[in-house]
């Protein structure tokens, strides 16, 4: 295929893509990403590396601003 013909033809696609507007089976989309809207775990925020943060520096520059 010739560079114009192949050029047209994703011009075509573009314009098809760009002006239509496909229906979205967002159920689906959900199904394959592997979650669900109900899912407690999602709303609920797990810090997976709490265990390894410094806690003993959290708020030291806000209690002593002048030292900086």
């Amino acid at each position: 295929m010739g560079r114009g013909r192949q050029k047209a033809k994703h011009t075509k696609v573009a314009r098809e893509l760009k002006y239509s507007s496909p229906d979205m089976n967002l159920s689906a989309l959900e199904r394959e990403l592997g979650t669900t809207s109900n899912s407690a775990e999602s709303e609920e925020f797990i810090d997976k590396w709490a265990d390894y943060a410094d806690d003993e520096f959290d708020g030291e520059a806000e209690e002593n601003p002048e030292a900086s």
